[in-house]
């Protein structure tokens, strides 16, 4: 078994992915509750979590995923964002060329096999009639890029990571 769970914050924000074992630690010591499980059980009583809860919240710093060549590759997963293929010749294309303004920025840059980037060339791609497969954007953590290199991530996870933040309630207005 080589069960990856998604670990959320208290606030329920993804911070860690970890393995059954550890997850299932947590939730025996009391320090996780189980949120979403997969139906498979262990020794026939357990029932394995793909995604836990810590009970008590933990100071996370913020960092911003770094823009660099490896986190675009793993952003798009490898693919040229123009025609689908995966297992070619993959280089960096500027949706909107630099000749023309455009610049070093997550969403400005995709992943691009060097026959469409070829044909692109220093041109807007609507003007050869080409259209990309997702639009380019900025990844919402580190441990999401990390969860696209997992082969098999649960669909449950992705709800973790596009959700709206919590509304902030008033406590004291009850």
């Amino acid at each position: 078994m080589g069960e990856k769970v998604l670990v959320l914050n208290a606030s329920l924000m993804p911070i860690n992915i970890t393995s059954w074992r550890r997850a299932m630690s947590l939730i025996y010591k009391g320090k996780a509750v189980g949120v979403v499980y997969n139906g498979k059980v262990i020794n026939g009583r357990f029932r394995l979590p793909e995604v836990i809860r810590l009970t008590n919240y933990i100071f996370v710093p913020f960092t911003d995923v770094v823009f660099s060549r490896k986190n675009i590759y793993l952003r798009d997963n490898h693919t040229c964002q123009y025609c689908g293929k995966k297992h070619v010749t993959l280089t960096i294309d500027h949706v909107v060329p630099k000749s023309r303004g455009g610049r070093d920025a997550w969403d400005n840059v995709v992943v691009c096999c060097s026959v469409c980037n070829n044909r692109k060339g220093d041109r807007h791609y609507e003007e050869v009639g080409m259209k990309l497969k997702t639009k380019p954007y900025r990844p919402s953590s580190t441990l999401y890029l990390q969860m696209t290199r997992l082969s098999n991530s649960p669909a449950s996870w992705f709800s973790y990571f596009f959700r709206e933040p919590e509304p902030i309630r008033n406590l004291a207005a009850g």
